[in-house]
């Protein structure tokens, strides 16, 4: 049958792992600057394997993981959650930014919303008593 790989490429195994959409977008983020491995800037076809230390940044968000699995195929995300262990600290840290976003959200309150059809008819009496 088909045994799981032992290195696979970076851009695979972070579309496989369900931190970008595509890898096209993989690849895009591995060129900016965006993931590093083991601490280094490498290339979308950086061979990968389990114990690689990753550094994966999506503005707000940084992931600090270890690679504990391989997979060739895209599986559903509860699956893909297993094929990495991501640090403590970046998890608080990413808990953190979450918490301080909700709370800036809260904060702005509530967006205007447009009137409903009530307070549209109101708008126009009001309007037209002015004329």
């Amino acid at each position: 049958m088909n045994e799981p790989p032992t290195r696979m490429r970076l851009d695979k195994w972070l579309w496989a792992a369900r931190f970008f959409k595509t890898r096209n977008l993989a690849a895009e983020a591995i060129k900016g600057g965006k993931v590093h491995v083991d601490g280094q800037r490498v290339k979308p076809s950086k061979k990968v394997g389990i114990g690689s230390r990753l550094e994966i940044t999506k503005e707000p968000y940084t992931w600090e993981i270890t690679i504990v699995a391989l997979n060739n195929q895209r599986r559903p995300a509860s699956e893909a959650a297993l094929l990495y262990e991501e640090s403590p600290e970046s998890h608080q840290r990413r808990q953190q930014e979450v918490a301080r976003r909700r709370a800036e959200k809260a904060a702005m309150g509530q967006p205007p919303r447009r009137p409903d059809k009530k307070q549209r008819r109101q708008i126009h009496r009001f309007k037209r008593a002015a004329d």
